[in-house]
């Protein structure tokens, strides 16, 4: 007999356990089903394991700055495998603590691959054999994959995808990173930070391609600063495997040269995890492996939303949090705000870090502002410098009609912690001249967002 359910949720990633926790708080009787692990992609192979990588290798960087704060540190080193052993344990904590959670507001969890099996239907695969549940809504949620060109297809000794740079087999010496989105530049950084000789190849005409051009071409920087050689609008036709080496034919400008490599991560970018979800069956459109859905999560198809990756960019967790929250409250028969893609801040843990939200100084003209643009460089704060950290920038775009924050972007120590601030500004709906009088602490990072602000209006007191 088939269990029924108010709500069953497709995928236990950030988006698919949030909208079920969410949904069973709100008095649904809710079930989740997972074909491999508690938390995705997020918690097992993404956000939070590769900060746990960076957090090594960031404490690794200031070790070799020891005498730069009067200290000592002799004989510095590193062990690869207690460095992922602890990223590793970092993973299984979150995600043992999403069963926790589960249970403590009774949602059923069913481990197994779904189906859509008709209206308010949802045919489960399990180590048991296949059984049935009904549900008036049905939430999808199976996130997203690592994209594969051909050619570039990982093994997982030679070409590496982020599964496998996040248990490497060995240390690379010669690293090739394909692609310098965030998941392309964080494992660069790491991996340079720890020693190996790492060139970056990017289509675009330039690193970080989303980020606001002056916030790219700051990183860039840095990011040759340390050794990392940048390729742009270059593209890499094609993988000659043989032996324990690589050998990586790279088009720039026309021209193609080879250069040799032991090790190459691809990351190129995702597509939503759609397949066998029987979703033309249901007649559910499907855009480029991603979900198609209003503003609101719905497909189009009555009582079935999509949420987080496989809906579609922006692709981080905590848009799928929030859409799951979003979908549980409507399903719920409540009246929830949709989310506003271009609030959501983008955060990149390379070294600098990188952070932004809202339009970037290009795109806010091309949508025809008039714009005030302020910035304001770390060497001017106090607590940069006394961190030892005087290397970033802080960038804020206005209307200079309206007052309205654009946007805000950031480059340089803990700017994925400050950009908070202006979320909640634009989410507030702030003017400058409550960013302006507002009263900022000292001496802190946060000064500098002040500062950025009273630049774009001609204000700005420490430079």
């Amino acid at each position: 007999m088939a269990q029924n359910f108010d709500m069953v949720v497709i995928g236990a990633g950030p988006g698919g356990y949030v909208a079920a926790i969410r949904g069973a708080q709100l008095g649904l009787k809710v079930a989740c089903i997972e074909r491999e692990h508690l938390g995705g992609i997020c918690l097992n192979w993404g956000c939070i394991p590769t900060k746990a990588l960076l957090r090594s290798a960031e404490v690794f960087h200031l070790m070799h700055r020891a005498k730069d704060f009067g200290l000592k540190a002799e004989g510095i080193g590193y062990d690869l495998d207690k460095v992922v052993d602890r990223s590793r344990g970092v993973a299984k904590q979150l995600s043992g603590g999403i069963g926790h959670l589960f249970k403590k507001n009774k949602v059923t969890v069913i481990m197994g691959e779904a189906r859509l099996a008709g209206k308010g239907k949802v045919s489960v695969k399990t180590d048991k054999g296949t059984e049935e549940v009904t549900a008036k809504a049905v939430v999808i949620a199976t996130g997203a994959r690592a994209r594969e060109l051909p050619g570039l297809e990982p093994d997982g000794k030679l070409v590496w995808n982020y599964k496998h740079a996040l248990k490497p087999p060995h240390m690379p010496k010669r690293l090739l990173v394909i692609g310098s989105g965030a998941i392309g530049i964080e494992f660069a950084s790491f991996f340079n930070t720890l020693g190996a000789d790492t060139t970056v190849v990017e289509v675009m005409d330039r690193v970080l391609p989303v980020e606001d051009a002056e916030i790219s071409a700051f990183a860039r920087k840095a990011f040759v600063k340390q050794g990392m050689k940048i390729l742009e609008k270059a593209t890499v036709k094609k993988l000659d495997r043989k032996g324990a080496n690589v050998t990586a034919h790279i088009e720039t400008g026309g021209k193609t040269e080879t250069m040799d490599f032991d090790t190459v991560i691809s990351a190129v970018g995702i597509v939503g995890n759609v397949e066998g979800l029987g979703l033309e069956e249901a007649g559910i459109k499907v855009d480029r492996t991603h979900v198609v859905t209003d503003e609101y999560c719905r497909t189009g198809v009555e009582g079935v939303y999509a949420i987080g990756d496989v809906a579609g960019a922006p692709w981080l967790a905590h848009k799928a949090s929030h859409e799951g929250v979003m979908v549980a409250e409507l399903i719920a028969g409540g009246h929830p705000h949709p989310i506003k893609p271009n609030s959501i801040a983008g955060c990149t843990y390379c070294h600098p870090q990188v952070a932004s939200v809202g339009l970037t100084e290009a795109r806010a003209k091309e949508q025809g502002h008039q714009v005030k643009v302020g910035r304001f460089p770390f060497i001017g704060n106090g607590k940069a410098i006394a961190l030892g950290e005087p290397e970033g920038m802080i960038k804020t775009v206005f209307d200079a009609r309206t007052g309205e924050l654009l946007g805000a972007h950031m480059v340089g120590a803990e700017v994925t912690e400050l950009i908070q601030g202006y979320v909640i500004g634009r989410q507030l709906e702030t003017t400058e001249q409550d960013l302006m009088e507002t009263v900022f602490p000292h001496p802190t990072l946060s000064e500098m967002m002040h500062e950025s602000v009273l630049d774009a209006y001609g204000r700005v007191i420490h430079m």
